[in-house]
């Protein structure tokens, strides 16, 4: 798709590094994390997979509940009292807040904020919109704890920038003030799954059987998967709060992060594009590896700098 970039990244830096991480991805993860395995085994080998991500210095963690969810905070030396909701991504079936400790640590230790990531409910055992509806509430408790709607950011990746998204489109709805940025690392935008991205190399994290199979279990029987609610592609999305979106180009999901930004600026959102050659879904979960994920997290910082005090 020809859709107008804010920034393109340089493809070349740390080849070999990205080769080893590209097999070891589709060896392990496209490869275990598949229909043929349970759930349950699904969930524990993601968290096999990330518990020997880098740890960032500089940032505490703490365990703590909001809204009567369970959450982490993760909270740098020196804060600004911004703070940022995170929705971590898995397919709406897998992953916590344990599993996305070294990118929200990093993100808070970059952008000099705290980052509360949600444990939000998972399907199958709780389909759309749970999910979504622990989102609003954990927000609404932001809110009752004093942060100001412009210091609060909503964040997430796959998954979870959907439910970033949607969260922000059902604040809207509920006449609740919408936060003051939000950043999506590709998001799912569309379940009807018409226009997915055929990369020349390749998708090293993701299976399309696996995508199809998570929306079987995620949304109700019956629902059309084109409902604004759960697909924002086809939503009105005049109001949203600035968006940033940074996308893979080496990812069935592309074409998703380039209708967004497409459709979300046609509707007078103000948008920043960042588009990775050579790069996969959520690439930025290998900050502290990968300079191309350290560099987009910076990029990051600098856009919630933008965040009103």
């Amino acid at each position: 798709m020809n859709v107008h970039a804010d920034f393109t990244a340089e493809p070349s830096t740390q080849p070999l590094l990205r080769g080893a991480l590209r097999g070891s991805m589709k060896g392990l993860f496209r490869g275990l994390i598949r229909p043929a395995m349970p759930v349950a085994g699904q969930r524990v080998t993601l968290r096999m997979l990330t518990a020997a991500m880098p740890v960032t210095a500089g940032v505490s963690r703490s365990k703590e509940l909001i809204a009567g969810r369970p959450c982490e905070w993760h909270r740098p030396e020196q804060s600004d009292g911004k703070v940022m909701l995170y929705l971590h991504g898995g397919a709406f079936l897998i992953g916590s807040p344990a599993t996305h400790r070294g990118l929200c640590a990093s993100i808070a230790r970059r952008s000099q904020l705290s980052v509360c990531v949600l444990d939000y409910r998972l399907a199958p055992e709780h389909p759309f919109p749970a999910a979504r509806d622990d989102a609003v509430e954990a927000y609404k408790e932001l809110l009752a704890r004093g942060y100001l709607p412009q210091n609060i950011a909503l964040g997430g990746d796959s998954a979870g920038g959907n439910l970033g998204l949607i969260t922000a489109l059902r604040l809207a709805e509920l006449a609740l003030p919408v936060p003051g940025a939000l950043v999506c690392f590709s998001p799912v935008v569309d379940f009807s799954g018409d226009q997915l991205h055929n990369p020349a190399a390749g998708d090293p994290l993701l299976n399309v059987s696996w995508i199809e199979q998570a929306a079987d279990l995620y949304c109700p029987p019956g629902m059309n998967r084109r409902d604004p609610a759960l697909s924002p592609i086809f939503a009105d999305l005049a109001g949203l709060p600035p968006l940033l979106i940074q996308v893979g180009e080496e990812e069935v999901l592309l074409n998703d992060s380039l209708r967004l930004a497409e459709r979300a600026r046609a509707a007078g959102v103000t948008v920043r594009l960042e588009r990775y050659p050579g790069l996969w879904h959520v690439f930025q979960a290998h900050t502290g590896l990968l300079r191309s994920a350290d560099e987009a997290l910076d990029r990051v910082a600098v856009f919630l700098s933008s965040l009103q005090g």
